[in-house]
């Protein structure tokens, strides 16, 4: 029993990497889409959603099976609750990118725009964070999970900025109103992809570590709290 236990953990883990992989490939493909409007590489990204969705019930399943059959304790109870969350956050993420390939077609015209915004930097940011989120998947290696959290934090601050200049401009240009219309929808979903990313960092840190963290300045918290005086989980 015991070694047929371990064997459903590490197919756990097997399934929730590939889900990351398979959501990474989501995302990207949508942010490069949407940077050189490539219609048929945005409806791929759709075309990979019903893939993604079987993967997310499949797990979903696995994780009740291990709770039905075993009693985990501990850090085995720590990861499937986690990879419970994690599961939900990943196919999250892709449906954000389903989103992003569903406005491609109506910004395809003004990549000029999407430069002059610096739309392209947000994207490769999103892109760049996703990549990091699958990579402490694979590694659970927590050192980086504060990089992933300031990365979050420049993308919410930049698509602020930008979201600012696109409304300034529909004010002043009704002719933009449709196409600045998708820009905000867009960078509504790179600035969620941002706070899913965080989110599966967290749960990561909670595997690892036993740690609950906030997205709110969560290394600032852990950091301030001594030995002699250990914070408390509210």
């Amino acid at each position: 029993m015991e070694r047929h236990f371990e064997q459903e953990l590490e197919k756990l883990n097997r399934r929730i990497l590939k889900m990351g992989n398979l959501v990474y490939d989501q995302v990207h493909n949508a942010l490069e889409a949407l940077l050189t409007g490539n219609l048929e590489l945005a409806q791929q990204v759709v075309g990979l959603d019903n893939k993604v969705d079987k993967l997310d019930v499949k797990i979903d399943k696995l994780c009740q099976r291990i709770f039905a059959l075993t009693q985990p304790v501990a850090t085995d109870l720590r990861l499937i609750m986690s990879a419970l969350k994690m599961n939900n956050d990943l196919e999250r993420l892709g449906d954000l990118a389903v989103n992003i390939a569903g406005k491609v077609e109506g910004v395809s015209d003004y990549p000029e725009i999407l430069t002059e915004l610096h739309v392209d930097d947000l994207a490769n940011m999103a892109d760049i964070i996703v990549k990091d989120v699958v990579t402490i998947l694979a590694t659970r290696n927590t050192t980086f999970v504060k990089d992933i959290f300031t990365s979050a934090t420049a993308i919410e601050e930049k698509v602020q900025a930008v979201s600012g200049r696109i409304l300034d401009e529909m004010m002043h240009k009704t002719e933009v109103i449709v196409v600045a219309t998708n820009l905000m929808i867009i960078l509504t979903q790179i600035d969620r992809i941002a706070g899913y990313s965080t989110n599966i960092a967290e749960s990561i840190v909670f595997i690892v570590d036993g740690k609950m963290i906030k997205h709110k300045n969560p290394f600032k918290q852990i950091n301030a709290a001594s030995p002699e005086t250990p914070q408390e989980d509210e």
